[in-house]
């Protein structure tokens, strides 16, 4: 059994008692506000429920992250991303960016992105915390990706791609824009074969937590981000 959190006050139980099966259950309960979304957050946990799920907790073991300098773009991505006609901003279509990467989860296999879930992010986005990167070709929006800020480390939480390799070339611009600010990871949250092709690692939890605890911190009010 988990614990089951009250909505005050923001009390999260320790990491490491998170359950191994399912892998890193922590706990149930609580809110979506901003402060109980960034205080989990900045302990190295984060939301991930169905629709008709209470709120659920997770840290799993191992993480995977991407270290910055660590990242790999293969030559046919190097080629596309030439080619292709895209184009990359930042923090121009956050709520467009969040709708569509629910949307294709929902077609393949269910989304945890739901109505709650984008109105939070959503919120976080509009105080400066939660950041969208779009690709563009020919004026339409083909990709994206989003997630929070904190301190220099950037916590990933979902990708899209309406055109092939859309996503890798949100997150290929994106490392490199968080290399040049000196952040010290992204955090990918667990295994993809799609983010490993990129670079990205599993780290062993403890190791992540002790780079939160240098380099993730919570601005009042954050720093804003020059376009791309």
């Amino acid at each position: 059994m988990v614990p089951w959190l009250a909505a005050l006050p923001i009390q999260f139980p320790p990491v490491d008692q998170a359950l191994r099966e399912p892998d890193g259950l922590l706990a149930a309960g609580g809110a979506l506000t901003p402060d109980w979304l960034l205080a989990a957050y900045v302990r190295g946990i984060f939301p991930w429920f169905g629709e008709s799920d209470p709120i659920l907790w997770w840290s799993p073991d191992p993480r995977l992250v991407l270290f910055p300098a660590e990242l790999r773009v293969r030559r046919s991505l190097a080629k596309r991303w030439r080619n292709g006609g895209f184009s990359v901003t930042l923090d121009c279509a956050f709520d467009s960016v969040i709708h569509h990467c629910g949307a294709l989860r929902a077609q393949h296999e269910g989304t945890w992105i739901t109505d709650r879930i984008r109105a939070a992010y959503s919120r976080l986005h509009r105080l400066g915390y939660a950041h969208s990167v779009e690709v563009w070709q020919s004026g339409t929006l083909a990709g994206g990706l989003y997630g929070i800020a904190l301190g220099r480390v950037f916590f990933g939480e979902s990708m899209f791609s309406l055109q092939p390799d859309a996503s890798k070339i949100a997150l290929a611009e994106l490392t490199r824009y968080l290399q040049a600010l000196d952040f010290t990871l992204i955090d990918c949250q667990v295994h993809t074969d799609h983010l490993v092709s990129m670079g990205a690692r599993e780290i062993d939890r403890n190791e992540f937590i002790r780079y939160l605890e240098h380099d993730a911190w919570i601005d009042h009010p954050p720093a804003p981000w020059a376009p791309i």
